[in-house]
């Protein structure tokens, strides 16, 4: 069964190949989505997958890629993107 999560991660996480990393996890893990630059510094990553790859990606996400520097990862569940990938705005 397939679930949906918005992720809202706070810290020096633009500018540091967080979404593309971000997406090569989730294509990873099987997890369809996306992964937004929010003008307020933050990033975006709506996915959807199993319970156990959602968690996955939440604690993957607490770190990022080796330059982020997360600070919070903030999430809520929402309702299923219906897309067949995972993209990178």
């Amino acid at each position: 069964m397939s679930e949906a999560c918005r992720f809202l991660i706070s810290g020096r996480v633009q500018g540091v190949w967080f979404r593309e990393s971000t997406r090569r996890k989730a294509v990873e893990l099987g997890i369809t989505g996306h992964a937004i630059n929010l003008p307020d510094g933050r990033v975006e990553v709506l996915a959807c997958g199993s319970q156990q790859a959602l968690k996955k990606l939440q604690d993957w996400l607490q770190g990022g890629p080796p330059m982020a520097r997360v600070s919070e990862v903030k999430s809520e569940p929402c309702e299923d993107p219906a897309v067949s990938s995972f993209s990178v705005g």
